[in-house]
């Protein structure tokens, strides 16, 4: 079975149902597939068996191999609030709970006040923060709860949105309630099954003989859009969104081929349907950009040429808002490998949208870990469904750092052409004039160190990920030394590029992380970061400093650091090392 074709956007639904189990023995038979293991709760309020296999498969073609715990049928309260030994020796890494507006127990009725009303509602609410709190007291998971759904039916008509005692202005409501909960919990996420059954239908969401039959919250049709929503949440959780988008130009950001019929004749703008359709995309692209999406350019044209589509006086899109830009007549799969390569980033972060299909192709068969989604030809809102509902830019938190992304790589184009003016390298570290800034982990950064220990795979000596949850744990154990650093220069501030985490064990300090943001390769950092390290570890009056390197398909590039800065390797197990240092020495 092709599996590339099969979890290439849009989804054959009925084929993964059909295919289920063949799918999964053949997932976990790949070869060189680097598995993150983690343990996966679903505390549910109906039967979730289906969308625990369904989650399974989605998430081993994402990269992660889940182990997971099921609770019984609509145990969701009691394994949370009052303790189930099984679950909490099973500490899982990401909780689901798995509710529905069939799990609302304090539901208005017809002849309630508006204190009655308000009455059940803060006790709904009250029932799931009980759940929360009891969890996030026992557990450093990530939890991702549903919200809530609109019903099948509906007996107060459109009246039911807005009356007091509307089961529609209830839900809701909750769901703001639920929303605003997130927003000042770490590791708290919203499942939005409210906008997923609205996108796919009320009248296809339920099927209320199936839920009598067997319990399932919705139908199951809907199911593996369910597993795939859930599944992009748990790989933006653990750093594997996308991100960098790769476009062709000619009838992709805009209409016409720009080399045949100059740019004043480009259907952009909104003179007519078509032209309006490529601006609507343009800036749905720009938007993506703003949050810390890099974009890049890969198209056949004359460099000049298409340059020129830019200026149109309706793009939306300019040239400056492109980190990398090919236009040639090189193969396509060529400059997509440039483009990654330029950027510094790995080819699987990469997203490629493209109308014509041989370019697709192309793409698919010689670069498989390059996502192309399949789309319509000069139907832009086909681009966009493919881009929103495959999730390769799902996020669960935007960063400072984020918004600022496409300024460093801007900056980083400065410092290439800086340094081809310099015939030595250290003269031109030196007039980057750069300022570091060491210190232990504190609490503003920990959503964005979380965030790097979750997407940093080259400069990274173990990879190990952890959750905010984990790494406030850490920040406030007195057994660990945690280390972060900011760089800046003066083409601008690079953020939070750095983190060390340190275990202390009796008179040893144990290296357990290591990573550094890629964009700052071979600038000496970790050289001023090493003697910080060593400078706490002596203070503790520690005597030796162990290191691992723990070998990925993605972090060559660190096999020899320890060897670098004079630790003595101590053992191997195939290509995982373990390295020692003696401070007396």
């Amino acid at each position: 079975m092709e599996l590339n074709k099969i979890f290439t956007y849009p989804y054959d639904n009925a084929l993964i149902l059909r295919k289920l189990k063949t799918l999964r023995r053949e997932l976990l038979e790949r070869e060189n597939v680097n598995y993150l293991n983690k343990r996966i709760a679903i505390l549910g309020g109906s039967t979730t068996t289906e969308i625990k296999n369904l989650l399974e498969v989605s998430l081993l073609n994402a990269g992660i191999r889940a182990d997971f715990y099921e609770s019984e049928y609509n145990k969701f309260y009691e394994d949370s609030v009052c303790g189930n030994a099984e679950f909490d020796k099973f500490q899982p890494d990401v909780i689901i709970i798995f509710t529905s507006t069939v799990n609302l127990v304090h539901k208005p009725n017809l002849n309630d006040t508006d204190v009655e009303v308000a009455t059940k509602f803060e006790a709904e609410f009250s029932n799931f923060e009980k759940i929360w709190q009891s969890l996030e007291s026992k557990f450093s998971a990530s939890i991702i709860q549903n919200n809530f759904e609109f019903p099948y039916w509906q007996t107060l008509g459109n009246f039911d949105s807005f009356s007091i005692c509307g089961t529609e202005r209830y839900i809701s409501n909750l769901n703001q309630k639920f929303a605003d909960y997130a927003n000042t919990h770490h590791n708290f996420y919203i499942h939005d099954i409210n906008r997923l059954s609205a996108q796919i239908g009320l009248e296809k969401w339920h099927n209320p003989a199936q839920y009598c039959a067997y319990k399932f919250a919705m139908s199951f049709d809907a199911m593996p859009e369910v597993a795939n929503n859930l599944c992009k949440i748990i790989k933006a959780i653990f750093g594997l969104s996308k991100k960098c988008l790769v476009l062709d130009l000619d009838n992709t950001l805009w209409g016409g081929i720009i080399g045949d019929i100059g740019v004043e004749n480009l259907q952009i703008g909104h003179e007519t349907p078509e032209a309006e359709m490529f601006t609507d995309f343009q800036n749905y692209v720009l938007e993506l950009k703003k949050r810390g999406i890099i974009l890049a350019v890969c198209s056949k044209n004359d460099e000049s040429i298409a340059k020129t589509g830019f200026s149109h006086p309706d793009s939306v899109l300019k040239v400056s808002d492109f980190a990398a830009f090919y236009a040639n007549w090189l193969p396509k799969n060529k400059n997509i490998f440039d483009i990654a390569k330029e950027l510094n980033i790995a080819t699987d972060s990469l997203v490629f949208i493209d109308d014509s299909a041989f370019e697709r192709q192309l793409v698919r068969d010689t670069m498989p870990e390059v996502s192309v989604p399949e789309v319509i030809a000069g139907d832009c809102y086909s681009y966009i469904r493919a881009i929103q509902n495959a999730g390769y830019f799902e996020t669960v938190a935007i960063s400072e750092d984020d918004l600022k992304r496409n300024d460093t790589y801007f900056a980083n184009n400065q410092r290439r052409e800086l340094q081809t003016s310099f015939e030595n390298y250290e003269d031109y570290l030196s007039s980057l004039e750069m300022q570091a800034e060491i210190a232990d982990f504190k609490e503003i950064y920990f959503d964005r160190i979380a965030q790097l220990t979750n997407k940093t795979n080259q400069f990274n000596l173990t990879t190990r990920r952890y959750t905010h949850a984990e790494i406030q744990d850490l920040a406030n154990d007195s057994n660990y030394i945690t280390l972060y650093c900011r760089l800046k220069d003066k083409f601008g501030d690079n953020g939070l590029i750095s983190v060390v985490i340190g275990e202390i064990k009796g008179t040893e300090l144990h290296i357990v992380l290591w990573l550094m943001s890629c964009r700052v390769l071979n600038r000496g950092v970790e050289k001023l970061i090493m003697d910080a390290l060593i400078k706490r570890a002596a203070e503790k009056n520690l005597e030796r400093v162990i290191g691992f390197y723990y070998k990925t398909k993605k972090n060559n590039i660190v096999k020899d650091f320890y060897k670098n800065f004079g630790f003595q390797q101590i053992s191997q197990n195939d290509e995982d090392t373990v390295w020692n240092l003696n401070l007396a020495d």
